[in-house]
């Protein structure tokens, strides 16, 4: 009996110092977590501040070598790097830092621009409503809208290249399949591609 008390004395000491390491080790494990795998929900109305928008050097646009088969006039997606580069020719494209679909959102192929618009309305689609009921059903473009100041339509798809009021999750996978830019970056790109542009979609881009 003696045996069997000291036993069930020493169970519970590990078991109540397991559920303190585990409490301690909670936070730490959080913040952990890479911010690519965070589900960041849409916040309507949010207007990001001039600081935001400063893109660690890597997301900024800027001119780089490519080397591609695509035309001039391509849009190039590499999901897997979070960048999209618009095809200048010469061995060179524009490169822009991006957002992309989160685990089980992201997707490749071929595409086209099908329409542009200037400061989109916004409508969830449903399945997105499912997943966030709180979410409007509607809510008209400006600079508290989570579709950005810009949006191109991909074929008959439910995605799009858009701006974001959320800038700080450039460089992550955290949408629903489209593909968020900051606001001048994707001003820049409405400008330079017209509809009928071809887009191409890579998991991992081709070496």
């Amino acid at each position: 009996m003696k045996n069997s008390s000291g036993k069930s004395a020493l169970a519970a000491v590990l078991a109540s110092t397991g559920l303190l390491l585990a409490a301690l080790a909670g936070p730490a494990l959080a913040q952990a977590r890479p911010a690519e795998q965070l589900d960041v929900l849409d916040e309507p109305g949010r207007v990001p501040t001039a600081e935001e928008e400063q893109l660690p050097p890597q997301y900024q646009r800027q001119v780089v070598f490519f080397r591609t088969n695509e035309a001039p006039g391509t849009i190039v997606v590499d999901s897997s790097q979070r960048f999209m580069y618009l095809v200048a020719g010469n061995g060179r494209a524009i490169r822009y830092g991006i957002r992309v679909g989160r685990d089980g959102f992201r997707w490749s192929g071929l595409q086209k621009i099908t329409r542009k618009q200037e400061w989109p309305d916004w409508r969830p689609p449903p399945e997105m409503i499912e997943r966030q009921p709180y979410l409007p059903r509607f809510m008209a473009g400006g600079p508290g809208n989570p579709m950005g100041a810009r949006a191109m339509y991909l074929g008959a798809t439910v995605y799009r290249i858009h701006g974001t009021n959320q800038p700080q999750t450039i460089g992550s996978a955290v949408s629903s399949g489209c593909f968020g830019m900051l606001n001048s970056d994707v001003s820049d790109l409405y400008d330079r591609v017209n509809v009928g542009t071809k887009v191409v979609v890579y998991q991992t881009a081709p070496l």
